[in-house]
């Protein structure tokens, strides 16, 4: 028998065949022009690489790395090719560029420059900071602010990040009403989870019990009529459906798209996924994403991970081929690379679903899927097609769910890389995280659970599941390739922020508490969550990451190292400015916005 035949009898070839086209193979290095060579020099390069942890100098000809080390090792490029040496980050600290493997793109620009009503104070690129609003009064007279100033009565306004337990409040139509009852109003919660509306936007669009009865999660109250409430993502949709093209507006969009951009690249981000691409509207995501990618703006490269159900209910049974076709829209700054599925609702609303225990008011809150199996069935098609998939996962039984269904993928059709990821992760158990480990999963937890979240829900949580949220410890040390992300708009993009939770365990309120401190991790492990880590979530490890030859001459500049600086000042260290395929971006370059070109 040779050995072909051996291996069918195994079933070892079927194995090997079942890593389809969809997965993301290494991509060997491209060849660089030699015609220019820049060395950057630094007072310390944090490379990530293992084999040459740290250097002083870096190479780069043609977008990409040549070579790391000192000046002196960098003779060999530099005494045969014209070299030009940049000595601008001599007393500045060079991290790879930094990867944000959870964000929504464009979603987050165009929320982000909405009216907002967030309790926490929000970043902005070009100006001042949003102060935010401390309680439910506050909020309200927000929104009445909001609404007066706009002049059309008929207009709709879209306020976002409204915040179910800080305000101690969930809005209804009869609380919306309140600001006005005639003016369409549209109150998007802090998660992207959960709308709620007034009388003036149910009576604009036409919305009525009868049009919603099939859709899950539409509030009806006791009188049978709409109560303004829809509750995660199939009544936010509709919304979405109905609402879409007086709230999203075609010629706002690239200045959404760069307002995020900025706000990555302020924050020392040069790759970021967009998780859930096409939520909003395919068509025109791919054409921003497209311009975006080859604008003379641009400061990110984007990794665009497509949401499942629109691309099902948009091409049916061509669904798994058409997201295959998006490959061919790749550049350097567009990378397509995975699908997305949701397992629960959401961690901020507590609308997330618990079992065992439950919240402590009683509520089990929203699960997607009936059981593993079924979950497990919707993805199969993908995973048999070899696809990386993400799943936003967050409470008890939404955790089960998602690596149980796992399980059963991997006894249909066992996969090696598979890189099957739990995005967020929000109530995990020991047992959980063995499981995960067992099925060689990949983990990227929302560390702001712990920062801005824990002191808010320890209330209907208890002071444990509060304070272990996001198990990055425990996972680490499982040996779990772990990365944390921000989920924007959900919090905003900050690396440097994240990292400093994941060390000091410590929220935002400045009061000394330290939630689960067992749980910390070093400066070292935290660094590496948002740069190798990260990428290797997204599958682009092999691109970005770390600084080492070969891959695009993305770089982080800091005013100091976040492993040397004490932890508490871990958050405070600076960025100076990014450098994008040898392309250097200073901060104060995106400062305001600017044409697409």
């Amino acid at each position: 028998m040779n050995l072909k035949s051996k291996l069918i009898s195994l079933g070892i070839l079927g194995i090997f065949s079942s890593l389809a086209s969809a997965v993301q193979l290494i991509d060997p290095p491209s060849t660089p022009k030699l015609s220019n060579i820049t060395v950057f020099v630094a007072k310390k390069i944090v490379t990530m690489d293992p084999a040459i942890p740290n250097a002083t100098a870096v190479a780069v000809a043609d977008g990409r790395i040549l070579s790391v080390g000192s000046l002196d090792d960098m003779k060999p490029w530099t005494d045969k090719y014209p070299t030009q040496i940049n000595r601008d980050f001599a007393n500045k600290v060079m991290y790879p560029g930094f990867v944000e493997p959870h964000a929504h793109v464009l979603l987050g620009g165009i929320l982000f420059n909405k009216p907002l009503v967030t309790p926490s104070p929000m970043p902005n690129p070009w100006g001042a900071p949003f102060a935010g609003v401390p309680n439910l009064p506050a909020a309200m007279d927000a929104l009445k602010k909001y609404s007066n100033d706009i002049k059309d009565p008929n207009e709709t306004l879209l306020a976002w990040g409204w915040d179910e337990v800080a305000m101690g409040k969930v809005p209804d139509r009869q609380l919306l009403d309140q600001v006005s009852s005639t003016r369409p109003i549209i109150l998007w919660n802090g998660s992207g989870h959960d709308m709620y509306v007034n009388s003036g936007m149910i009576n604009h669009y036409g919305i009525t019990p009868d049009k919603v009865k099939d859709i899950p999660g539409v509030g009806i109250d006791k009188n049978g009529q709409l109560n303004g409430q829809f509750i995660d993502l199939a009544a936010v949709m509709y919304v979405m459906k109905v609402a879409g093209k007086d709230i999203l507006k075609p010629n706002e969009v690239p200045n959404d798209y760069l307002y995020m951009s900025d706000l990555m690249q302020q924050a020392g981000i040069t790759t970021t996924g967009d998780l859930a691409f096409g939520s909003l509207n395919l068509e025109a995501e791919m054409k921003m994403a497209k311009a975006f990618s080859k604008s003379p703006v641009s400061s990110i490269r984007v990794v665009p991970v497509i949401y499942a159900d629109p691309f099902k209910a948009k091409y049916g049974d061509q669904a798994i081929q058409e997201a295959l076709n998006l490959s061919q829209n790749d550049n350097d700054q567009l990378i397509f690379q995975g699908v997305k599925f949701y397992s629960d609702a959401g961690y901020m609303p507590e609308t997330m679903k618990m079992a065992h225990p439950s919240f402590i008011n009683g509520s089990a809150g929203v699960s997607t899927y009936k059981s593993a199996q079924d979950f497990s069935a919707a993805m199969k098609p993908w995973w048999d097609a070899g696809f990386h998939i993400h799943v936003h996962s967050n409470g008890d039984v939404g955790n089960a769910h998602t690596i149980n269904a796992l399980q059963l993928l991997q006894d249909s059709k066992p996969r090696f890389d598979h890189r099957f990821t739990v995005n967020h992760f929000g109530i995990p158990t020991t047992a959980m995280v063995a499981k995960i480990k067992a099925l060689n999963a990949v983990v990227t937890a929302n560390i702001t659970y712990v920062s801005e979240r824990a002191k808010l829900q320890y209330n209907s949580l208890g002071v444990d599941r509060a304070s272990y949220a996001t198990r990055v410890g425990t996972l680490v040390r499982s040996g779990i390739v772990t990365s944390i992300h921000s989920d924007a708009p959900v919090a905003a993009p900050d690396p440097l922020k994240e990292a400093w939770s994941v060390v000091t365990r410590r929220d935002v309120y400045n009061d000394g508490k330290v939630w689960a401190p067992a749980e910390a991790l070093s400066s070292a492990e935290a660094m590496k969550m948002v740069t190798i880590n990260a990428a290797y979530t997204l599958g682009v490890e092999d691109k970005v990451g770390s600084i080492e030859a070969g891959k695009f001459a993305d770089f982080a500049v800091l005013n100091a190292d976040p492993q040397t600086v004490p932890a508490i000042k871990i958050k405070d260290v600076g960025v100076y400015a990014t450098v994008l395929g040898g392309k250097v971006i200073p901060v104060s370059e995106t400062k305001k916005p600017r044409p697409l070109q």
